[in-house]
């Protein structure tokens, strides 16, 4: 029998971009950030059987060959698995994974996780146990020095190591090797190599952890997934979570705004934070659930994590200049902050969307990235997604109000730079003129400042050139991300009142729903109904394209309590209406000097500002591609 050793390079710097041998026990301070893979190859050793690591495996039977035990939590208490767990249904199944009905018990975990993993719908053809086998023993098999690069995709990825002894590293990088080698298409995937050091320590063997990974990546369940395989889908989940946490951590959210210059360079971090940032007894938790509920749970706990980082560090607000930096520290030392059990209470309290809701906006967040130019294949960046603020010039904010402002709106749109479309000041105070100017774009950012110095405004998803599709009666349009806001005296967003409740609807049954899929856009500039298109903008797909994806967060996707839950946009030749149902969050005019607003019912907002003002100026600002 023959065990494969690992061989770093002696070179200080080829060291340094080396696979790890073993992480720092639990508490010690390596000095340095989390081991990352470098590009050069790595020499694999043959060596003989007298040299393995030998394991006494009965705490933990079938996987304790690939783990160090003095580094391994103790369980601390006995696991009570029924004995037909995995005869109960999901919800059930759910359920006890959320509550740590296994988290007692290594052995228990061993047992378990293959048979659920087994349970995950994939590919027809996935390579196996028998595949893995044959790859490693055509790649490791031969009694001599051989040399392997390193997988592409692991390129400024982390690969924690947690408790594996140093034959559980090797392993570990040959799993890693044979996916690179069985799965081409993977450019870039931060959570695999972490996904992979955990399931071997509860794996019987190299073969076991590949499958089990192996069915991971090759996940088709609709409209979920479980491991992003290229720079483009990883970028649009950080988007996305960005998304989720404007809206389902707002005090955190304003924190973070007011101490980066880059809200979505934190928010990028924010798979880190679970893997490799949380401990081993906190990451294999969230592993549990993960493997029964998919990514949606890891933003649920990643957001839990932001809420209590907030409560961490307030009221004093962060403590340095690097907010990246705290968080990472955080997270690092969560056990001194809150409890697993804790933690995970938080985490699957927050009422978030269904999944294909998040999944909606994750395929328009891609749209947005293919938009600037990232692909598929792409591995790293060539520019900065981030929008400049610094040679912003408005009459109704200042750049640092307007970067808050720009925080505020979804992630696939603050890609793009602001762009004025219409000002009272330069176009006149015109309401027809008002129309001319903002048709054909969307979204757009409605500014009003008022002559007692108040400013307030709203974010307006839809085109106004939706208006006209009511005929002569003034209909409302529009869609969930729609919201209202003050930036003086204070700054404060009001968003659509069923993300805050979302207890007020229900879901569209599914034997009424569509179920969309992403089409490929028409080119930046191309004819849309009859009518060019800039090619400074962004474009306005037509609602009769076939295939057309369906909007993040429409009406039609929800069982709405009254039609005053969606009332989010109405113009007209008299005015315009922003909000619905009891009052009006903002109205105005055909002369857009005056105006009024009143607490409404789809947002939920106290006045704005002054219930009756007059305007000073308005501006409405687009989005330049």
């Amino acid at each position: 029998m023959l065990q494969v050793g690992l061989s770093l390079p002696r070179s200080p710097g080829a060291a340094a971009a080396a696979f790890p041998m073993a992480e720092p026990a639990a508490g010690e301070d390596s000095g340095t950030g989390p081991e990352v893979l470098g590009s050069s190859p790595v020499t694999i050793v043959v060596t003989s059987e007298a040299d393995m690591w030998d394991i006494d495996t009965s705490s933990c039977l079938g996987c304790g060959q690939f783990v160090d035990w003095d580094k391994m939590p103790e369980a601390r208490q006995a696991a009570q698995i029924p004995r037909d767990v995995l005869g109960r249904p999901p919800k059930e199944l759910k359920r006890l994974a959320r509550e740590g009905c296994w988290a007692g018990s290594h052995a228990g975990r061993a047992r378990l996780y293959p048979r659920l993993i087994q349970r995950v719908s994939c590919r027809l053809v996935t390579p196996d146990a028998p595949v893995y086998r044959d790859v490693a023993a055509r790649l490791f098999g031969k009694p001599s020095v051989s040399s392997h690069p390193l997988p592409e995709f692991l390129e400024g990825c982390p690969v924690p190591t947690y408790c594996l002894n140093p034959h559980g590293v090797t392993a570990l990088k040959k799993i890693l090797i044979c996916v690179g080698a069985l799965f081409p298409d993977i450019t870039h995937s931060p959570l695999l190599p972490a996904l992979a050091a955990l399931l071997l320590h509860y794996s019987q063997d190299e073969a076991q952890c590949f499958e089990s990974l192996s069915r991971l990546i090759a996940s088709n369940a609709p409209h979920a997934s479980y491991i992003d395989q290229s720079f483009l889908a990883h970028q649009a989940s950080c988007m996305t979570f960005g998304d989720l946490a404007s809206k389902h951590c707002p005090a955190a959210h304003r924190l973070i705004a007011g101490a980066a210059d880059n809200v979505l360079e934190v928010y990028s971090e924010w798979l880190w934070w679970l893997f490799p940032g949380l401990p081993f007894a906190y990451a294999v938790r969230v592993l549990d659930v993960f493997l029964l509920e998919g990514q949606k749970v890891l933003y649920r706990i990643a957001l839990a994590l932001l809420k209590h980082f907030r409560l961490a560090v307030a009221p004093a607000g962060p403590q340095g200049s690097d907010i990246k930096a705290e968080l990472r520290a955080f997270v690092g030392n969560i056990a001194q902050h809150v409890s697993v059990e804790k933690l995970l209470e938080r985490a699957f309290g927050i009422r978030l969307f269904s999944r294909k809701e998040i999944w909606l906006l994750q395929m328009a967040n891609r749209k947005a990235l293919v938009e600037r130019g990232i692909t598929v294949v792409q591995r790293r960046p060539s520019f900065h997604l981030a929008v400049d603020m610094q040679n912003f010039s408005s009459s109704t904010v200042t750049a640092q109000e307007m970067r808050l402002v720009w925080s505020w709106i979804p992630e696939r749109f603050s890609l793009f730079p602001p762009l004025l479309l219409f000002s009272t000041s330069e176009d006149g105070c015109s309401l027809q003129r008002f129309y001319t100017c903002c048709e054909g774009y969307e979204p757009t950012v409605l500014l009003i400042k008022t002559t007692e110095g108040e400013v307030c405004g709203a974010f307006l998803s839809s085109d106004w050139s939706e208006r006209k599709k009511s005929g002569a009666t003034s209909g409302f349009f529009g869609t969930g991300e729609c919201f209202v806001f003050t930036v003086r005296p204070e700054a404060e967003r009001y968003e659509w009142v069923l993300i805050k409740k979302p207890e007020l609807a229900k879901a569209v049954p599914r034997c009424r729903q569509r179920s969309p899929s992403p089409a490929p856009e028409a080119p930046l500039g191309s004819a849309r109904d009859g009518r060019s298109s800039s090619p400074n903008h962004l474009a306005v797909p037509s609602a009769q394209r076939r295939g057309r994806l369906s909007p993040f967060l429409a009406v039609r996707h929800f069982l709405l309590p009254s039609k005053t839950a969606s009332m989010f946009m109405c113009g007209s030749r008299d005015g315009i209406v922003i909000g619905g149902g009891g009052g009006q969050a903002l109205s105005l005019d055909a002369s857009l000097l005056w105006g009024r607003t009143e607490r409404c019912e789809t947002f939920d907002n106290p006045p704005l500002c002054q219930e009756n003002f007059q305007v000073q100026l308005l501006e409405v600002w687009g989005f330049q591609s």
